[in-house]
């Protein structure tokens, strides 16, 4: 986890960048799922699979540690949600506000140990600037 911490404000203008890398990580893991199954129906030499692959491998690995470097985590491994994750604090409590490729804004939150699964709603007056 990153050693900054973010309010739903400041998260939220970090947006458009995080966005624009997460639009990035799952177009880029969206060709690597093309590649493995193109090999899989065996319709491409293995060594010219691994040829494309690799380097798409390694600019997912550098678009999430640009994430990381802005001082967000990326949490979607399976590549398909775009979820992230901004270390805050709401109400003096630790807390990861959460964020969803397809949601327009940073407006959930949940405990460090409760994973996605444990998501509530920001409070709206915590929303708001300076909070």
């Amino acid at each position: 986890m990153s050693l900054r911490t973010f309010t739903p404000a400041e998260a939220n203008r970090t947006l458009p960048l995080v966005k624009r890398i997460v639009g990035d990580i799952l177009a880029t893991a969206a060709e690597l799922r093309q590649i493995g199954e193109t090999l899989r129906r065996g319709g491409v030499d293995q060594q010219d699979a691994l040829d494309r692959a690799h380097p798409l491998q390694h600019r997912v690995h550098e678009l999430i540690e640009e994430l990381g470097r802005i001082g967000c985590d990326y949490k979607d491994w399976g590549f398909e949600m775009g979820l992230v994750d901004f270390p805050g604090f709401l109400d003096g409590q630790p807390v990861l506000l959460c964020w969803r490729s397809d949601e327009p804004a940073v407006a959930w939150y949940h405990a460090p140990d409760a994973g996605y699964a444990g998501r509530r709603r920001i409070p709206a007056d915590l929303l708001q600037e300076g909070t």
